[in-house]
């Protein structure tokens, strides 16, 4: 405060200039009684110069008349200054309460709340405005990149696999007709494809494989097989739209092979439609079998069932594995290409027109035909479980066929031993062909018990005897079982039972001296076959009787 005042002390007037409080401006109540409390100073002076008689009576002055006026003189200065100091705080006050008025006047307190309220209120819409811009702003970018991206962003999206089993339509006759007709549309083209390679190779038509030999030989001599199949793919393509645009074009690798045409289906008679279920059902029947029979064949083959003929495949494999380490691709490609050609043009050829040479030269086609398929495993197992005995052998075996291929086969039935089962000895053997059996119904039509005149079984068929086997499960059922001597049947065909229904039937009937009526073995699946394979043998046995008893 008082750095301050020494600031201000000097701004105005000297003090000198005012010769009382009265005199200065603006006196406020408290300056008045200031000065009033200031009048009675000199009696205070007075008493003072008393004090500095002698106090043993008035009259008597210790102290020289100079050392009086000095101190007087001291006295005064010192109010002067006091009233000095005095004025100037009034003074600065006077200026402090002027300027609080002012900035009274010019500021209103009220008035800058109102007014720090509103801006307040506007950074408050100014941030919600920014911050909806923003997320329209964020709104946008992100529907812009789903519309752009979010399609191939969506094929990313792990989601659960759902095992949906679908429906499975009912049998129906006109369905598994139809199904068979789009399948041989369906393979059509693959099937003239093999056709018109198979005529190439054949040279049917010498000109066009010679043409296409040379053609073929000269562009893997230069590189250009990959390219020439890719220009006879895109031919095929361009005849393929001309067709599909109405041009009748006929066209095949060889001219000797055409395309059949198929005549048009009339309408057909329920026998006749009854009948082409059936011809649909072999169909599909022996399609599925050759189907099983490749991939059967595929799979034995890698798992090392055969393992002489696996090791070929897996020593060829190391071999081209070394041989495509060490040998450029570029060289590797041209020797791959004229081995093809090679073989495709000049030795399947030979091989196809000299069938021993093929038995003995042709790898492919003897691992191939050697691998064997599950049939054909189940019964070399079950094979290998029958005790060996001396009387499953013939005394003699036939020519060209070894101990081990004659006693690598098993011929159990469901209830012992084939031999034991039908009282026969031990050489008796179902052939090949009939090693499960044909499962039928006999039907002896000398009896008239409704439980002997039909039975169910399975019919076997040996070298000298044709066997039906009942799977009839009470105790006394082997004597329901029928043995036939080949040479005793007088008569055997095919035959119907029921003469309303369509085709050939499924049954054969055989007649012996010892039945009145024919027995007739029905319900077979593989009625040909079985037929086949009874009357050759039968046909067999009775050239050898006659050969060796011409009387017989």
């Amino acid at each position: 405060m008082l750095k301050r005042l020494d600031k201000i002390r000097f701004r105005g007037q000297r003090t000198d200039v005012f010769l009382d409080l009265g005199d200065s401006p603006n006196t406020s109540d408290t300056e008045c009684s200031e000065e009033i409390l200031m009048k009675p100073r000199p009696s205070l002076e007075m008493k003072d110069t008393e004090e500095l008689q002698d106090p043993a009576g008035p009259g008597t002055l210790t102290m020289p008349a100079a050392a009086i006026q000095d101190y007087q003189r001291a006295e005064t200065d010192r109010l002067n200054d006091l009233k000095g100091h005095l004025e100037i705080a009034l003074l600065e006050k006077h200026f402090l309460q002027e300027e609080l008025r002012k900035l009274r006047e010019e500021t209103n307190i009220d008035t800058l709340k109102q007014e720090l309220e509103k801006e307040r209120s506007k950074r408050l819409d100014l941030e919600q405005k920014l911050n909806l811009e923003k997320e329209t702003m964020y709104s946008w970018l992100q529907a812009w990149l789903y519309n752009r991206f979010g399609a191939y962003i969506g094929d990313f999206r792990f989601q659960p696999e759902e095992n949906t089993v679908e429906p499975e339509e009912p049998l129906s006759a006109k369905r598994l007709t139809e199904n068979m007709r789009r399948l041989k549309r369906g393979a059509k083209p693959v099937i003239n494809f093999k056709r018109n390679l198979f005529a190439l190779s054949s040279w049917q038509s010498v000109y066009t494989s010679a043409f296409a030999f040379i053609i073929y030989m000269n562009a893997a001599w230069h590189g250009w097989a990959i390219p020439m199949f890719i220009f006879l793919a895109i031919l095929r393509l361009s005849l393929n739209y001309l067709i599909s645009r109405g041009w009748r074009i006929q066209w095949s690798i060889v001219p000797g092979v055409s395309e059949p045409v198929e005549p048009p289906k009339e309408d057909l008679t329920v026998s006749e439609k009854f009948q082409l279920v059936l011809d649909v059902a072999q169909k599909a029947q022996n399609l599925f079998g050759k189907m099983a029979d490749v991939l059967e064949k595929i799979k034995n083959l890698f798992m090392w069932v055969h393992p002489e003929l696996t090791q070929k495949l897996y020593v060829g494999l190391w071999v081209a594995l070394i041989c495509s380490c060490l040998i450029p691709y570029k060289l590797m490609g041209f020797m791959i290409g004229l081995y093809a050609g090679i073989k495709f043009f000049i030795i399947d050829f030979m091989f196809r027109s000299c069938p021993k040479l093929r038995d003995k030269y042709d790898t492919p086609h003897i691992i191939w035909t050697s691998l064997p398929t599950d049939p054909q495993l189940k019964g070399a197992t079950l094979s290998r479980r029958v005790p060996f005995s001396h009387s499953y052998f013939p005394p003699s075996l036939p020519c060209g066929i070894s101990l081990e291929e004659q006693t690598g086969r098993a011929y159990n039935t469901k209830k012992g031993a084939f031999h034991e089962v039908f009282n026969l000895s031990g050489d008796e053997r179902p052939l090949a062909v009939c090693e499960n059996g044909w499962r039928c119904c006999l039907i002896n039509r000398d009896r008239k018990s409704p439980t002997d005149y039909i039975r169910n079984g399975v019919l076997f068929v040996t070298e000298n005897y044709l066997c039906f086997e009942s799977s009839s499960c009470r105790s006394n059922s082997s004597k329901k079982n029928k043995v036939i001597k080949l040479i005793d049947i007088t008569d055997i065909q095919k035959y119907k039972v029921l003469s309303v229904l369509p085709g050939s039937g499924m049954g054969i009937s055989i007649a012996t001296p010892s039945t009145q009526k024919p027995l007739v073995f029905g319900a077979m699946i593989h009625r040909d076959e079985a037929f086949d394979a009874i009357f050759t043998q039968y046909m067999k046995k009775v050239t050898m009787t006659t050969a060796t008893n011409p009387e017989t």
